[in-house]
C-alpha cells in the first residue's frame, strides 16, 4: 500500500499540497549591498516549504554561493534579472514574484 499524505489525506501519487503551498506563496526579491561593496540578493517569503532544497537548486542554477536562514535564501552576487525564471522553473506563479528595485 502507497503512504498517504497527512495534510490532504490523499495518496503520496496523487498528492498536490507541496504543489499549492508553492503556488499561494509570495516571494519578495531585493538587492542589497554587503561588505566591500558587493552585492547580494536576497529572496524571502518561503513558508512551509524545504527552503534549503530550494536554496540548493537556486544556487545550483545560478551557480553562485548563498545561504538559507530562516524564511529567506541569500545568494551571492547580482542575480536580479535570472532569479525570476529560475522561481518560475520551480513552480512558483510569475505574478506572486515580487521584484524590489534598488
Amino acid at each position: 500500500m502507497s503512504e498517504i499524505c497527512p495534510i490532504c489525506g490523499l495518496p503520496k501519487e496523487l498528492c498536490v499540497c507541496t504543489k499549492i503551498q508553492r503556488e499561494q506563496q509570495v516571494i519578495t526579491v531585493s538587492l542589497k549591498k554587503a561588505k566591500w561593496g558587493k552585492y547580494v540578493t536576497v529572496l524571502r517569503g518561503f513558508e512551509g516549504v524545504d527552503i534549503k532544497k530550494i536554496a540548493r537548486e537556486l544556487k545550483t542554477r545560478l551557480a553562485c554561493g548563498g545561504s538559507a536562514k530562516g524564511d529567506m535564501i541569500i545568494l551571492q552576487g547580482n542575480h536580479l534579472d535570472r532569479v525570476k525564471k529560475e522561481l518560475i522553473r520551480l513552480g512558483i506563479p510569475p505574478e506572486n514574484i515580487h521584484m524590489e528595485e534598488y
